[in-house]
């Protein structure tokens, strides 16, 4: 593989994709997205003005932390409903592209890794094969993402069987994965990034950078073996670094920083409020180029929905969708055709509940789930080992 630096993006346009979901479409388009409110920061938010001439409508659904969470009895609920799995969240995504020209699902990663049975027995495969069949176009890189060392998560992207584990099937050797995972602040001794730093997608002919950021704390949380060689550069920072390179260079003016790092609100909060936001993405949002309109985050598994100032003391969204795809953040931004900035006065953010109880499941992630399941079972009934003797939890038989 060629690596690329975080500073040499190239121009892409969005990719004509096969559709998965074609029957979950016709179920899609008479179900309502459960949402828990209204967008923006703490109370109502402005209705925008009208829409002027040259503006091109994007939007942006974005999750976080999914963690290889496919089947419906293992991500939790929102309140008193179940919600998430791969199933519903497809069709939550697909019903939300509907009547939308210009759309693009993103993540801020922890996509793989801390997985349930079904995805980790497989090295996460089922997790990105669930993935693509949603439609996802671009990821950011979370610290789960290293677990298995940079290696393994270069084979997740191109392709290739497991060194050790082999091809789970033999007739369909894992051909990696179809959207894209973007992180610019990991970096090898020559100052590139392992993965595509950035991504640059055109929208009704204008460029919108998307920029991935991993937690800079990663080292301290994944095996130093696997990453051995790999520097974690501050978020800001590179960031910012990031953007000036990139509005000099390329003359792009919309910027979306997918980060794998958040905050959390008080107590209670709903998961479309910002009720006292508080964590280490305060300070960041404070302090991320004035250029980037929108931060979608993740890494501490709490919903939220803010509208924070820039350093310019302008107002940009920063999200967060809950964890294993419980909730979808949907931020609809207008775009300049004559200055290809964001009008900023236009954006809007809503998180929507992935709820189990309203929406049907999407018939091609039920087909993912029938393929791995059989496998799963036939190696969870196989004997790993044996004990001579109760094993109890803390010293107490149970």
């Amino acid at each position: 593989m060629t690596d690329r630096t975080r500073l040499e993006p190239s121009i892409v346009r969005r990719r004509r994709r096969p559709i998965g979901i074609l029957v979950a479409l016709a179920v899609a388009a008479s179900l309502a997205v459960v949402s828990a409110g209204t967008a923006g920061a703490e109370g109502d938010a402005p209705i925008p003005p009208p829409r002027p001439r040259g503006t091109v409508e994007l939007q942006i659904l974005a999750f976080n932390d999914y963690h290889g969470h496919l089947e419906a009895d293992t991500p939790g609920t929102v309140g008193d409903n179940p919600a998430g799995g791969s199933e519903y969240l497809s069709t939550v995504l697909s019903t939300l592209r509907t009547g939308n020209e210009h759309s693009v699902t993103v993540a801020a990663g922890d996509l793989v890794g801390g997985s349930p049975f079904l995805s980790g027995l497989f090295r996460d495969e089922p997790s990105v094969e669930s993935l693509e069949a949603m439609q996802l176009d671009i990821a950011g890189v979370g610290n789960h993402e290293f677990d298995d060392g940079v290696d393994e998560l270069l084979r997740l992207q191109n392709g290739g069987c497991h060194p050790v584990d082999g091809c789970f099937f033999a007739d369909q050797p894992y051909d990696g994965a179809d959207f894209t995972w973007v992180s610019s602040n990991v970096v090898d001794e020559h100052g590139h990034t392992p993965l595509s730093a950035l991504e640059i997608r055109e929208y009704g002919g204008v460029p919108v950078a998307f920029i991935g950021m991993t937690l800079e704390g990663t080292p301290s949380l994944v095996a130093q073996s696997g990453i051995e060689g790999y520097r974690f550069l501050d978020e800001v920072e590179t960031a910012n670094r990031i953007v000036r390179h990139v509005r000099a260079t390329k003359g792009i003016r919309a910027f979306v920083v997918l980060l794998h790092e958040g905050g959390e609100q008080e107590d209670d909060a709903g998961i479309d409020t910002c009720d006292g936001i508080s964590g280490p993405i305060v300070d960041i949002a404070d302090n991320l180029h004035p250029d980037i309109d929108v931060i979608v985050t993740g890494h501490t598994h709490e919903p939220y929905n803010c509208m924070l100032p820039d350093p310019r003391g302008r107002l940009r969204p920063v999200t967060s969708a809950f964890s294993f795809g419980r909730v979808v953040s949907e931020i609809d931004i207008d775009l300049n055709t004559r200055t290809g900035n964001v009008r900023r006065a236009r954006t809007t953010a809503t998180n929507h509940v992935v709820d189990q109880t309203v929406v049907a499941p999407d018939p091609a992630l039920t087909a993912v789930l029938d393929k791995w399941r059989p496998l799963a079972d036939v190696l969870g009934d196989r004997p790993v080992g044996t004990i001579t003797e109760a094993i109890v939890l803390g010293g107490t038989p149970t």
